[in-house]
């Protein structure tokens, strides 16, 4: 990817002075950089990447980005390391078994144990990985490698400095997924986590702190005029004449959806509303089209629920627009590494609701920028008492908007990147400009 783009377009969003500083860091990046993860679309990682890239070269930093290839078995594999490093074993066993002729037994102790002799999920994460090191070229001087699918390219590792960034919530992962893993990650020379609760005692590699960030212009995130809002609902057949509640989300387990409905029809036995809950399947998640047909069943029957899928994926001004339509946004993750479209809803005003856990409390500061959860029970507590106080939301939404500006935007997502590699050079961590 060679396309270009200036820092100097967020100048009025952001101010001159942190663009200057861009400029002066990018000045002390010596070599290229190469950026691999797992899919080119779907998920927050592909959605920064997309911005990121072209800043980069904008900046004068020969930059590629790369992604992985894999088999069906490969990605259910992943998938299956994904939820265990969550904390999610009992997923991980059922995806993994599934894939490696091994039952699905009672016990989980007796599911692991059967697992830790086989071995078949974790030869076959490792050999997709040597097949993308044999097919790839990987000799930029600074490799960022994001998340588990690719984690193993570090075995082929021949020249420059190598980082293992981690989008997701590693906190208390299954023992048997994160210590095969760990092996990998601890060659690398540093790892970047999201928030200090994922960081890792046991690597023994320098650990950096770099929080996600969404792009203020990108499609999603450009304000839209109303005549372009209502242009969307009326694709989807949704009406503006009740408020519109929105989770946008992956149709994935851990953004706990059923919870998402349950709060919905708690509120609703007490004012009128709707639910807008629009997402997509990943490439590399074999679980999605699941968890959407059982979004579906849950549903049925009340007109007042839009299950969207976008497949193709929605247009991203069709996500904005769900978003500035809406009255309130969730984000009822049960496991969340940082729920950029927390960062996107605040950014545009609005009042947002997540479930405590993760990177959502470095994005809600409760009741301030809006409000974490426990229970389906607190979410539609906190939705009903924002529609009945319509200043209180207003209120919330514009600390929202001003926490995103000063923490979570592109540009200072790219500072941190800038001041990570050139750290790399200087194994005290002085960065000397």
């Amino acid at each position: 990817m060679n396309e270009k783009r200036s820092i100097w377009d967020y100048e009025d969003i952001v101010g001159r002075s942190l663009l200057e500083d861009l400029e002066t860091l990018a000045e002390h990046i010596p070599g290229t950089v190469q950026h691999i993860n797992a899919t080119y679309s779907g998920g927050g990682v592909a959605e920064i990447l997309s911005s990121m890239i072209p800043l980069f070269v904008g900046l004068g930093i020969e930059t590629e980005w790369n992604v992985i290839r894999g088999d069906d078995d490969f990605f259910s594999v992943t998938k299956g390391f994904h939820n265990a490093l969550h904390g999610r074993a009992e997923d991980s066993i059922a995806v993994c078994a599934e894939h490696t002729d091994v039952s699905v037994m009672d016990d989980i102790e007796n599911q692991i144990n059967e697992l830790t002799t086989r071995k078949e999920m974790f030869e076959t994460f490792l050999r997709w990985n040597r097949i993308n090191a044999e097919e790839m070229e990987l000799d930029s001087d600074y490799m960022i490698i994001h998340d588990p699918q690719p984690a193993a390219l570090i075995d082929v590792k021949k020249r420059g400095k190598w980082v293992w960034r981690c989008h997701i919530d590693v906190s208390n992962p299954d023992p048997l997924v994160w210590n095969f893993l760990r092996d990998p990650v601890s060659k690398y020379d540093a790892s970047v986590f999201s928030t200090p609760l994922f960081t890792r005692p046991d690597l023994g590699i320098r650990q950096f702190l770099v929080p996600p960030s969404i792009d203020p212009l990108s499609d999603k995130n450009i304000e839209l005029s109303q005549g372009e809002i209502d242009s969307v609902l009326d694709k989807y057949g949704i009406t503006q004449d009740k408020p519109i509640i929105t989770q946008v989300s992956r149709f994935d387990r851990l953004k706990d959806l059923p919870g998402v409905i349950d709060a919905y029809k708690r509120v609703k036995k007490r004012m009128d509303c709707q639910l807008i809950l629009a997402g997509g399947v990943a490439a590399d998640d074999p679980e999605g089209m699941g968890v959407y047909r059982e979004v579906m069943e849950k549903a049925e029957g009340d007109e007042d629920i839009h299950v969207l899928l976008g497949s193709p994926p929605f247009e991203d001004i069709e996500i904005n627009a769900f978003q500035r339509a809406s009255t309130v946004i969730m984000q009822k993750s049960l496991k969340e590494g940082f729920g950029l479209v927390v960062a996107e809803g605040l950014w545009k005003g609005k009042p947002v609701i997540g479930g405590a856990t993760g990177g959502i409390p470095l994005q809600i500061i409760n009741g301030v920028t809006g409000y974490l959860v426990h229970s389906s029970a607190g979410a539609a507590y906190k939705i009903a008492n924002l529609l009945k106080n319509p200043e209180l939301a207003r209120t919330i939404g514009e600390n929202g908007r001003e926490h995103v500006r000063h923490n979570f935007l592109i540009t200072r997502h790219l500072m941190d990147y800038l001041m990570l590699l050139i750290s790399l050079d200087d194994p005290s961590g002085v960065i000397r400009l």
